[in-house]
């Protein structure tokens, strides 16, 4: 049985930074001048805007070349706007292949984010990534495929196949949920281990899911079911971390569909997911718990 929710179509992309020595040089001479933040937003907006291709996960040969994201950051915190950091966040993860739902969609969507310094790949890229692929469908599970689609194992398979080795982010299970409730026959654990067979045990870290809906498949009380089945993961499989998205995520965050986000929510959600991968795979080793917030 399939069962899923009507979402902003497939978006996929590549990321690729150019001409970052002479511009660094630059910024450096400027960021001389400045203090405090005002150094570190002149060196964060230098990070180019993703290039978002439409399509259903099928991105151009170009799109596909791996995408190399500036090196130089070393000493950047990992944000724009927002609170000053004391402490910076890195990760030993240069590779990263984020695979996500609708709620992926609009963290590398200029619609939802019309500054680029806020979506993904700046976000990934001020922890430490360099090579960032990101493919995120509207309706996407791990098993049930829509119209025109490819689901969210296919496309880990896929990337695999054509060479990728890396971390993995996966941001999937809002539709999985749906589906599971509904009747379908592939159960959670059995959802989430296709998707970790792919990994070869690389580093994974996956988000938790949550909704504010009372009642339906899409519903929190289920939503909590699937983060259960992700807690009890942990004992399987040794290179699995979550971040518990669902622990801080702001009820203002969210539009009235109680499962999509504002732009200031994606804003959070993009910080979010890569201060916690910086915290769970850091320079040093993966962090011992297996949830990280």
């Amino acid at each position: 049985m399939r069962c899923w929710r009507p979402g902003l179509g497939p978006l996929s992309s590549h990321v690729r930074f150019s001409g970052w020595p002479a511009q660094l040089a630059r910024r450096r001479r400027l960021a001389a001048a400045v203090t405090g933040v005002g150094a570190l937003v002149l060196t964060l907006l230098g990070v180019a805007a993703a290039s978002v291709l439409a399509g259903p996960g099928a991105p151009s040969a170009a799109a596909r070349q791996p995408a190399r994201l500036p090196g130089p950051v070393r000493h950047a915190a990992a944000i724009v706007a927002g609170p000053v950091r004391t402490r910076v966040l890195r990760t030993s993860c240069r590779s990263v292949a984020h695979i996500g739902d609708s709620t992926s969609v609009g963290l590398i969507s200029p619609e939802s984010l019309p500054d680029p310094a806020q979506r993904l790949a700046a976000r990934y890229a001020a922890v430490g990534v360099r090579h960032l692929r990101v493919n995120a469908s509207g309706g996407r599970s791990i098993v049930e495929v829509l119209p025109g689609q490819v689901n969210g194992y296919q496309v880990a398979a896929r990337w695999r196949s054509e060479g990728y080795r890396g971390c993995w982010v996966v941001a999937l299970g809002t539709n999985d949920t749906a589906n599971v409730a509904v009747g379908s026959a592939v159960g959670r654990m059995a959802r989430i281990g296709r998707m970790m067979s792919v990994a070869h045990g690389e580093p994974v870290m996956w988000v938790t899911t949550r909704t504010l809906l009372a009642s339906g498949p899409w519903s929190e009380s289920d939503m909590q079911l699937w983060n259960d089945a992700l807690r009890r993961a942990c004992a399987i499989y040794p290179n699995l971390r979550i971040f518990d998205w669902s622990s801080v995520a702001n009820p203002g965050w969210y539009i009235s569909d109680g499962i999509h986000y504002t732009p200031a929510g994606y804003a959070a959600r993009s910080q979010a997911i890569a201060d916690a991968l910086a915290r769970a795979f850091r320079p040093g080793g993966a962090s011992r718990s297996c949830v990280v917030r």
